[in-house]
């Protein structure tokens, strides 16, 4: 599929998401070293880098999920550094894990519907048998054929293939209609032949979501990223359009040349 109009390349926008000067140490070892990043709105961005970079925190400081030891991280200019992570998802802040957190002897339709009765406030209702509300039911429905698994949507979680678990756990994340998804390595542990059904899951969501990707898989990232950022040793090396990373001797240094990387 060929990228829509590039909206984020223009630096001097107003950001969606944004982190200035952002460190973590654990002891002596600092594991971000004032990382400032931007993400634009509608951005399609990868985020790259070798064993240690720094990419699975980053994410988890953007998130909540670490306080930062220093520098700021804000959301449509507001700052939301101390927040915690349920506060920053109600401000449309939403991510996956690397390692799934689906319900597996659920259906997959259960397990979006779960996750929307829980952002209807309606989660303890919905465990009831008789309280499945048809509303929620068809919302969820509604959003797996956006990503393409309508013909999964009555079939237990455990029975798909890893690769469409990986977009479940999307569909999950979609539910809370967020302005931002982090996409913590959704191929992890896809095999190869797989990895297509999640990009193509990706290029389906809408251009308002701003979406941050972190993966090892390089053909997936030059296939959807607009942009990319490149991590090594907790600090940013450098970030681009895809043309500038592919040929950047320094990314190849750190990173292509040295095959796929956790």
């Amino acid at each position: 599929m060929t990228p829509g109009p590039v909206t984020e390349n223009d630096a001097s926008g107003p950001a969606v998401l944004e982190t200035v000067g952002l460190c973590k140490s654990f002891g002596a070892l600092r594991v971000a070293d004032r990382v400032d990043f931007r993400l634009e709105p509608g951005a399609r961005h990868a985020l790259i880098g070798p064993n240690g970079a720094g990419k699975t925190t980053l994410i988890n400081l953007i998130t909540g999920a670490l306080l930062p030891s220093a520098g700021q991280i804000r959301l449509h200019g507001r700052d939301i550094t101390h927040l915690p992570q349920h506060a920053r998802a109600r401000l449309g802040l939403a991510r996956t894990f690397q390692i799934n957190q689906l319900f597996g002897e659920l259906a997959v339709v259960d397990n979006v519907a779960l996750a929307l009765a829980e952002r209807r406030g309606a989660s303890r209702r919905f465990w009831r048998p008789l309280g499945r509300e048809a509303a929620l039911l068809d919302e969820a429905f509604a959003l797996l054929e956006t990503l393409g698994l309508g013909a999964v949507a009555i079939q237990p979680v455990r029975t798909l293939p890893y690769g469409h678990q990986r977009i479940v756990e999307i569909a999950i994340a979609l539910a809370a209609r967020p302005e931002i998804l982090l996409l913590d390595e959704p191929a992890a542990g896809v095999p190869a032949a797989d990895t297509r059904a999640i990009l193509e899951a990706i290029e389906r969501l809408h251009e308002s979501i701003a979406v941050l990707i972190v993966e090892h898989d390089m053909d997936l990232v030059f296939r959807f990223a607009r942009r990319i950022t490149v991590m090594v040793g907790g600090a940013i090396l450098t970030e681009g359009t895809r043309e500038e990373i592919a040929t950047d001797p320094r990314v190849r240094a750190a990173y292509l040349g040295h095959g796929r990387h956790g």
